[in-house]
């Protein structure tokens, strides 16, 4: 089995809230939130910041198992997708096949170690190519034709009645490096499921996100629902 790294892009330029992936976020910088729990999972052997910015790279060295990768100018504009620094960071360092690899996006400061834990766990077991995170869906959905996607149109059930549906929260995802390489994308294969609570789909790109995250974060700190490792 080759090593396990997790992988988070952290652009310098965001539009909607300026250097966001550090701006300080219930007290500590945003992109810390995943780095403080990646730094507690025994599996993980190097978190990996692929970043622009000095200022970020700075924020981010905050132990011996980060390092910073800085990306290519091409793979770090507002259009650039997050598989080309992926795949542009797989071909650069050389990685193995059988490295297994664990994208995380700053953007989801609720995500926690066991999160991280289970996700690995599960990617690890049978008949699995590769995981995502994901929370309970159930709303009436329409289509743009103005069709029903969720439910019976003559059959409205209550809330909890509901088919489940699952949304990507975009948390992480975890994929080998040889499935990676060869789709060209974060996962692929045979997908599983680690299903998060419904408040992990609220990621932090907006300046109004900000606002609930932070009112989020303490309820569930003081209810003792997330220990954050600090």
């Amino acid at each position: 089995m080759g090593k396990t790294i997790a992988f988070i892009p952290a652009r310098g330029g965001s539009k909607s809230i300026p250097l966001k992936n550090i701006k300080s976020f219930y007290g500590q910088p945003l992109l810390l939130w995943n780095i403080k729990e990646l730094l507690h999972v025994n599996e993980i052997d190097e978190i990996v910041v692929a970043t622009d910015s000095e200022q970020i790279a700075k924020i981010a060295r905050i132990d011996s198992k980060v390092s910073i990768y800085y990306r290519n100018e091409l793979n770090a504009k507002d259009g650039s997708s997050t598989e080309s620094v992926m795949l542009e960071y797989i071909t650069a360092k050389n990685l193995s096949p059988d490295d297994t690899f664990v994208l995380v996006q700053a953007t989801s400061p609720f995500t926690q170690q066991s999160d991280f834990e289970e996700g690995l766990s599960l990617f690890h077991g049978e008949n699995i190519d590769s995981v995502l995170a994901v929370v309970p869906f159930k709303r009436l959905v329409w289509s743009e034709e103005k069709k029903p996607l969720t439910f019976e149109l003559d059959k409205r059930q209550r809330r909890q009645d509901f088919d489940t549906y699952y949304l990507e929260n975009g948390a992480f995802y975890v994929n080998s490096v040889e499935n990676i390489a060869a789709n060209k994308s974060r996962i692929s294969g045979r997908f599983g499921f680690h299903i998060m609570p419904e408040h992990t789909a609220l990621e932090m790109d907006e300046p109004l996100d900000w606002e609930f995250g932070e009112i989020q974060m303490k309820k569930l700190i003081d209810n003792n629902e997330f220990t954050p490792n600090l």
